[in-house]
């Protein structure tokens, strides 16, 4: 660890992070301008070249994530405030559309009621993570 408390996530970790949560924020470009918006996701295990985990998104058709860029950045993350020490996962990758039958094999269960039968996958190129560790003892007086 640094003497900032600033570190790299391994790939393992960065996997695991990913495959353990199911929100997080999806940073696209629409409309020439950059939008980050909160989505639930789900990741499929596989090979798939140089990453073994894909991110499959349900949602509207012709919405913004679905009519925004195709390449996208994706963030999740764990914030404890009161020690102040989180970590962060950044994926980077392009989105695949997937045809109707694809998506109903891979379903992901999205939270909002609406019609959402646009599926996405994003297929990483790159996946970084950090941790923060705060440098001071939780009881310094």
């Amino acid at each position: 660890m640094s003497d900032t408390g600033l570190e790299k996530l391994s790939d393992e970790e960065c996997l695991a992070h990913l495959r353990s949560e199911v929100v997080g924020r999806i940073a696209v470009i629409a409309y020439g301008l950059p939008v980050i918006l909160p989505i639930n996701y789900r990741t499929v295990d596989g090979d798939h070249g140089d990453h073994d985990v894909w991110l499959l998104v349900r949602t509207r058709p012709g919405n913004v994530i679905d009519q925004g860029s195709r390449h996208v950045a994706f963030e999740i993350d764990g914030i404890d405030s009161s020690r102040r020490q989180g970590w962060s996962v950044l994926v980077r990758g392009t989105l695949q559309r997937l045809t109707a039958e694809q998506g109903a094999r891979l379903d992901t269960d999205p939270w909002l009621s609406e019609e959402r039968d646009a599926w996405l996958a994003l297929q990483p190129s790159a996946i970084t993570g950090r941790r923060l560790q705060s440098l001071t003892p939780d009881w310094a007086f």
